[in-house]
């Protein structure tokens, strides 16, 4: 059967085609995976979308229309001095991946269509996104299915266990809006629990907070040509605001994988320097809400963070490292994230059961939430998991900005575990003893060398330092947030491009001190293991375990309050076993080794 799954969504569209009988793959439109949601009228009245849209909207950015999803509520668009339906807008956009679509079928028919959709869309909204599909060429009777549940289907095709009474939270951060939703689990399917959503928040309400900063930065020099760029009176105004535009987002979406980049700036102005640190203060309070959101909703269903199987991200916009940080410490748990969270809900279409009906409706919000839905009068489609992906196979991804942003998170909840949130310096382990304590000629305390270990701590690194790199603080996090008196993260080299590994290092808070909140994360596993272990003089207690797709082994000494944390995802495999974690300790982490 050849079916097409499309996420149409307000900025960027990605579709995926199962075909000839193979599993589904990406359609790359214009050389990438995500296609421009963008449309522009040409003055005869055809729409272009896609790169081609945005190559002609610096021409003339009155005929350009970057988001329409947007924009469903409106009947009509007017571009330049054609006034276009907004489903024909979207229709165009939906066309374009139908075409290269059946140039690749080669002549073959397409047997089923599915797209997705807000799961807080009403019936008039589905109904306009249906006829879209059917002008674009896509069939009489495309199915439509709610966000949410095709995140669901795609964490369960990873190998993830979702079984019967099982939930799951889905953050989906887009660029127009942010969705959240819990989705259970039965015998016969999925059904959404509870949902929630914030109009107002998404990477295009990011990356106004971020232009008006750099506004904040320039304008006093001709405040006149600032206000010209912001509401522009002329096309060469337009093709400025456009450029700027262009830049900004650029610039956002450098800062998630650096700790600072440069807004090149047109004339007059300077170009302007912007860090992660600043970004984050300024999307803070929105994000804050948005994870505050999550939480509640959560509620909504009737469930705690911790009975859920997992908090699963999505969407481009939720790779901001601030996103699993805010979240860890308003949940308590980790989310998980793939290293391309655009694609998740496309995906997601295609594991989900063909015949599926409609999500039912939920009960009217009170007090903005959302009350927990009725069950649907008909049974959803029978569904089970694919097979976990057997062990050796591994599939080409870029995750080491992923890895980090799991370890800072999982440094946020172990502080929120351990000392209840309230970020205050590390309590004493349960020994008693100060923190200036010896273990066989190690003492605590004294300055840091330039790779932020004191002499106590670098012993307890061995080799590390020499083969991976090091810094100060927990992966990103403050030392003062991360609830120890020093902490060092190292990065370690990987053996493949779809693993990573991290090792935090902490002084002034003990084994005994983490164990609570490493054992909050594995949960009731009965596959963790616990041991003794010695070298270089040193010797203490480890804990190894995985949580969902993650390995996580906490170490520590006898004596003195030294220990460390390895951090290990491989999304490539099922992850690694806690065997596993404590064999690549002994061979590569171990004092001595």
């Amino acid at each position: 059967m050849n079916v097409l799954s499309i996420d149409l969504g307000t900025s960027s569209t990605v579709a995926v085609l199962s075909a000839f009988g193979r599993g589904p793959r990406v359609i790359e439109v214009d050389g990438s995976v995500t296609m421009s949601s963008a449309v522009f009228a040409g003055e005869d009245g055809t729409l272009v979308v896609g790169q081609d849209a945005e190559r002609r909207a610096r021409l003339d950015p009155a005929r350009f229309e970057p988001n329409p999803e947007r924009r469903i509520d409106d009947a009509t668009l007017l571009l330049g001095d054609t006034v276009v339906e907004v489903t024909d807008a979207l229709a165009a956009v939906l066309r374009r991946v139908a075409e290269e679509a059946h140039r690749q079928l080669a002549g073959q028919p397409l047997d089923h269509v599915r797209l997705s959709h807000p799961a807080r869309w009403g019936t008039t909204r589905q109904q306009l996104l249906r006829q879209a599909a059917v002008k674009a060429g896509l069939g009489p009777n495309p199915v439509l299915i709610p966000e949410p549940v095709a995140a669901a289907a795609h964490y369960a095709s990873l190998g993830r266990t979702l079984p019967p009474g099982s939930t799951l939270a889905v953050y989906d951060l887009g660029a127009g809006t942010f969705d959240c939703a819990v989705v259970g689990v039965t015998d016969r399917g999925f059904t959404v629990l509870a949902d929630n959503g914030l109009p107002d928040l998404g990477s295009l309400d990011i990356d106004q907070a971020l232009l008006e900063h750099v506004g904040r930065q320039v304008s006093h020099t001709d405040p006149a040509q600032w206000q010209r760029m912001l509401r522009p009176q002329s096309l060469a105004d337009r093709r400025i605001r456009r450029a700027l535009l262009q830049d900004v987002r650029e610039a956002k979406e450098t800062l998630s994988r650096h700790a600072h980049t440069e807004v090149p700036m047109p004339e007059p102005f300077n170009d302007v320097l912007v860090t992660r640190a600043e970004l984050e203060a300024l999307v803070r309070p929105n994000l804050l809400r948005s994870a505050e959101m999550l939480a509640a909703t959560i509620r909504d269903a009737g469930r705690t963070p911790q009975q859920l199987t997992g908090v699963y991200l999505v969407g481009g916009p939720s790779r901001m490292p601030l996103v699993a940080t805010l979240l860890a410490e308003q949940l308590g748990v980790l989310p998980t994230t793939q290293d391309q969270p655009e694609t998740a809900v496309a995906f997601g279409l295609h594991h989900v059961p063909a015949a599926a009906p409609p999500t039912p409706p939920a009960i009217p919000a009170i007090d903005g939430r959302t009350v927990p839905a009725m069950a649907p009068a008909t049974p959803p489609v029978a569904w089970q998991p694919p097979p976990p992906k057997p062990r050796g196979v591994r599939k080409p991804l870029l995750i080491g900005a992923g890895v980090g942003v799991l370890v800072a998170a999982l440094v946020i909840t172990l502080l929120a575990v351990t000392r209840g949130g309230s970020g205050g310096p590390a309590a004493a382990g349960s020994t008693g003893q100060s923190t200036q304590q010896v273990s066989a000629g190690c003492s605590t305390g004294g300055e840091p060398d330039a790779d932020g270990f004191t002499s106590c701590m670098r012993r307890l690194a061995g080799t590390v330092p020499d083969v991976g790199t090091c810094e100060r603080g927990g992966a990103g996090v403050p030392i003062q947030q991360a609830g120890a008196e020093n902490v060092v993260t190292c990065t370690l080299p990987s053996d493949s491009t779809t693993s990573g590994r991290s090792v935090v290092y902490y002084e002034g808070m003990s084994f005994d001190a983490l164990k609570p909140g490493i054992e909050s994360q594995l949960g009731a596993s009965d596959t963790a293991l616990e041991g003794r272990w010695s070298g270089d003089g040193l010797s203490g207690d480890y804990l190894a375990g995985t949580t969902t797709g993650m390995g996580i082994m906490l170490f520590g000494t006898d004596d003195a309050e030294i220990c460390g944390l390895l951090v290990w995802i491989d999304f490539g495999t099922d992850g690694p076993t806690p065997q596993d974690m404590v064999d690549y300790f002994e061979q590569s982490l171990k004092p001595g080794a």
